[in-house]
């Protein structure tokens, strides 16, 4: 016999309750597993650089150069308006940022000595020599399960020469390189160079047959695009490396029409730059640049801004599957460059100098849900706080020797300071020098204590570096706490 249940009485409605009770748990159960779930889900990385890019962006400023991708970049993320790099030079640079330690840390502080052939590189020296036990940068993605792959040029190559090699690597940061190597490496014999034959540390340029994507920088980016691909259901640390624009400025025809060389206004020289005082400040220039007209001057500068353009359309394939993938919203972008470069300015070209527009590089952040998104930042900032940012973003717990700082609140708030000083350094034989950079002054020294020279600039008033106050008694006092600053960063500090 089937029994009937009172559905009225007192023992329903405590099963009911019992009921609606299990049912919120259950809810509120499955609601806390997907909270759990969606924030432990790992921030995938994208770093993008360029080679001996400097500020010559539309971001930054530059109403010539046309930069369209990393433009948009700069208004998805912060862009800093301060960055420093620790030495004006690949090797040197690179090591130190993929490291998150100073160059007196690495004691690399010059690239590796060149092999018989343009193809062949010493290996040495290589940061694995000094500091064995290092965890760089992409090691410690990779010591978290990450997929971690190297495109194109992270630590140093010889441009052009290695182009297709691994170059100056280091086996321990990557589960998967590729190499690439394009038109631009099969065409060399048709560039014009300075140095007849010699190409990557002479100015050189080529306006290209093509469209672009058979260029190195093309496979480059072709090459990203089939990694995002394979890696956009798990977590990822991808480098992808530009060669532009270093020397050979090569890039299609297309680009350098952009410039005509002849509308292209030189930089104004100040007496100190023709006078050339001090003389170590200007070690940096090449016998064959002292001769250049004007119309070659124009012509470089062309062939650097055409490749410049080139890159930034490379930057945009990139980033159009990373959207298009739907990664965005779930991916850290940084855009940055190994070091700045000059075009002229105070009468020098390439890098290796303590100028700002040596030491200044363009620096883009772009992390989901920080609140400075879309906004610019006048923190001054170091190469070497990318790898602590990128850790603590990510959640992943950086060595403790790591000589950067994580800029985390300054994308929260763009208007805080991490730090009051920003340090460049550089080694060209006995001309030693040291620079600080704070928010309006750059003070270097050459030599151990300024005897081969020093300069002092305001660089609020004088951005251009036309006036050298270091000898100017008004000054005297702003003279001597940045060379108590320098003597502390040569000690081990800099912080």
């Amino acid at each position: 016999m089937i029994g009937v249940y009172d559905f009225s009485g007192t023992r329903w409605k405590r099963w009911r309750l019992y009921l609606l009770l299990s049912r919120g748990l259950a809810l509120f159960l499955c609601c806390e597993l997907f909270s759990y779930s969606t924030a432990a889900e790992p921030l995938n990385v994208l770093f993008l650089i360029a080679d001996d890019l400097n500020c010559d962006l539309g971001c930054y400023g530059n109403s010539i150069v046309r930069t369209p991708h990393i433009d948009a970049l700069a208004r998805q993320g912060v862009r800093f308006d301060h960055a420093y790099c620790q030495y004006p030079l690949c090797s040197p640079s690179r090591t130190s940022f993929l490291t998150g330690r100073r160059p007196n840390a690495t004691r690399i502080v010059t690239n590796p000595r060149a092999g018989r052939f343009s193809t062949d590189y010493t290996g040495t020296p290589h940061f694995r020599e000094f500091i064995p036990d290092t965890v760089t940068l992409p090691q410690l993605f990779r010591q978290h399960n990450y997929q971690v792959a190297r495109i194109g040029k992270l630590y140093h190559y010889g441009v052009p020469g290695q182009i297709g090699t691994s170059g100056l690597d280091d086996l321990l940061s990557w589960d998967f390189v590729v190499n690439p190597a394009g038109r631009d490496k099969a065409e060399e014999n048709q560039v014009f160079s300075l140095r007849p034959g010699s190409y990557g540390g002479t100015l050189s340029w080529h306006a290209a047959s093509g469209e672009g994507l058979e260029q190195t920088d093309g496979l480059v980016a072709t090459a990203a695009i089939s990694l995002l691909e394979e890696y956009r259901d798990k977590p990822f640390f991808l480098a992808v490396g530009f060669y532009r624009p270093h020397t050979p400025y090569v890039s299609p025809k297309k680009y350098f029409d952009m410039y005509p060389s002849t509308s292209i206004h030189l930089p104004t020289l100040s007496p100190d730059d023709i006078a050339r005082r001090p003389s170590a400040a200007y070690g940096s220039a090449k016998a064959e640049q002292q001769n250049m007209t004007d119309g070659l001057r124009q012509q470089a500068i062309q062939g650097y801004w055409a490749s410049i353009s080139f890159m930034d359309a490379q930057v945009g394939r990139v980033l159009e599957c990373l959207d298009r993938l739907g990664l965005r919203d779930r991916t850290v972008v940084v855009m940055t460059s190994d070091h700045g470069y000059h075009m002229y300015q105070h009468g020098l070209w390439q890098k290796m100098s303590l100028f700002e527009n040596s030491a200044r590089v363009p620096l883009i952040i772009s992390a989901p849900d920080m609140r400075g998104n879309g906004r610019v930042t006048e923190s001054l900032t170091e190469l070497v706080d990318i790898y602590p940012t990128l850790a603590d973003l990510c959640g992943l717990s950086a060595p403790d020797y790591l000589d950067g700082v994580s800029l985390r609140r300054v994308l929260e708030s763009t208007e805080i300071a991490v730090k009051d000083a920003a340090y460049t350094q550089v080694n060209r034989g006995r001309q030693v020098g040291y620079s600080v950079r704070t928010n309006r002054w750059r003070y270097t020294i050459w030599g151990g204590d300024g005897e081969a020279g020093h300069q002092l600039y305001d660089m609020e008033a004088d951005p251009q570096e036309t006036r050298n106050l270091a000898d100017d008694p008004q000054h005297e006092g702003t003279r001597s706490m940045l060379k108590e600053k320098l003597k502390g960063y040569k000690n081990g500090g800099g912080e």
